[in-house]
């Protein structure tokens, strides 16, 4: 039994117990408390003071980097690889991270740096399969343990200049492999050791039925970086939620090939590749999907419901937004829509949150009510206001340059309509 000096600290949060709790009370992390003796120096502040250091001692550069190998990766870590810093990938299961980082880690190992390839999850043959298949040329070192000590000591060996593991779940530690204390003292050790060896390290996480990664948030907190691999029709999306050496929200495309995943540098010819021409309700708008500007086609179809509610249905657009919009058409303009069944759909399969894609919501929705296509030339943004009026939005000029890199002439745009109603007699015209 614990003598009465002795407590329980929660190393995620600092909450102290006088018994070790399974579930921490403050911070809700499980499997967290470590005794806490109050003779200890953490307790009595024995401990040395910690150095300080005044901010005009710090020297200001620039982090430097080096190639991924694969563009739209590196314009989503913001230029490239850091050293030392520790980045975590996260995506559905088969959407392909695996993939992904095998291309990665065969073309830095090709421009001359030693890169160390941790297989958690696949045989060594399973992981030559990939490879052949993939046209994977350079001689990677593989690790295929799961010991969390033995991997580390691998590492500490090899002193690669890039690591990735796949996955941080299958790694053991204190508790279960892929519980939350493996995960979350795998994921600490693994970047204490980057940190101090100069390495990338990349870590590939599972995620969760929400979205996000798996395993307590501190594993998030601790990496320097988080990416998403998600799935957009027959692309892949790669986007940054977390990013200390970059923009937050940038986005890469790539579409699947038999080769692997290939870039896609121009999304807006992509996603407008199968846009019909001469139909209502389609109309091009021009989106911000993270900091990039790219062209998506907005479908809308109106019909006669069977129902006394009639349905509202709105696909990879905010629903509360097209709500809004729908609101404004049938109160500022007289448009009739309490007997229609509304559908609303970005073409794609992509999931935009974007008030510019508003003015482009209301015309193709207005469009498909009144059976009138606009012209195939024509692209419009901008956000609608509940007194119908035109908004701004952000990067304005760089999604109009997006728009005339695609190919369209006209556009409406808070510079050339005030209201909606006035953008609809000029799309219409």
């Amino acid at each position: 039994m614990a003598s009465s000096k002795t407590s329980y600290v929660c190393v995620e949060c600092g909450y102290k117990a006088p018994k070790p709790l399974g579930r921490c009370p403050s911070c809700g992390a499980w499997g967290s408390f470590r005794l806490e003796e109050a003779g200890s120096a953490r307790a009595t502040g024995s401990a040395p003071p910690a150095a300080r250091l005044r901010l005009r001692e710090v020297e200001a550069s620039a982090e430097p980097r080096f190639s991924s190998g694969i563009a739209e990766l590196d314009r989503v870590l913001g230029g490239g690889f850091v050293p030392g810093a520790a980045l975590l990938i996260g995506g559905e299961p088969g959407v392909g991270k695996s993939t992904l980082l095998l291309q990665v880690a065969d073309r830095v190992q090709a421009a001359g740096k030693r890169v160390v390839y941790v297989a958690g999850e696949e045989s060594p043959r399973q992981v030559k399969m990939r490879a052949e298949r993939l046209g994977v040329s350079a001689d990677l070192e593989l690790i295929r343990d799961t010991g969390l000590e033995a991997v580390l000591a691998g590492l500490q060996e090899a002193q690669p200049q890039l690591v990735v593991v796949d996955s941080v779940q299958t790694l053991e530690s204190e508790g279960v492999p892929g519980s939350l204390v493996a995960v979350r003292n795998a994921t600490q050790a693994l970047v204490r050791w980057a940190k101090q060896s100069g390495a990338t390290l990349v870590l590939v996480g599972h995620v969760t039925k929400e979205g996000t990664v798996a395993g307590p948030k501190v594993i998030e907190h601790v990496v320097d970086a988080t990416l998403y691999l998600e799935t957009a029709g027959a692309y892949r999306v790669l986007r940054s939620a977390k990013n200390r050496f970059g923009a937050v929200g940038e986005v890469g495309v790539f579409r699947m090939e038999n080769s692997g995943l290939v870039g896609v540098p121009n999304p807006s010819e992509a996603f407008l590749a199968e846009r019909p021409l001469g139909v209502p309700g389609s109309v091009v708008g021009l989106a911000l999907y993270g900091e990039r500007a790219i062209a998506l086609e907005v479908q809308a179809l109106a019909a006669k419901s069977p129902y006394a509610a009639p349905k509202r249905v709105a696909q990879g657009l905010d629903a509360r937004r097209v709500d809004v919009i729908l609101a404004v058409l049938e109160r500022r303009l007289g448009l009739k829509l309490g007997h229609l069944d509304v559908y609303v759909n970005l073409a794609g399969g992509l999931r935009v949150n974007d008030p510019g894609l508003d003015l482009a919501a209301a015309i193709a929705l207005y469009s498909a009510v009144i059976g009138r296509p606009v012209s195939g030339e024509m692209a419009a943004v901008g956000e609608i206001g509940l007194a119908g009026e035109v908004r701004s939005v952000n990067a304005l000029e760089a999604r109009l340059k997006e728009g005339e890199r695609a190919g369209f002439k006209k556009f409406l745009h808070p510079g050339t309509v005030r209201s909606l109603e006035e953008a609809l007699r000029e799309a219409f015209a």
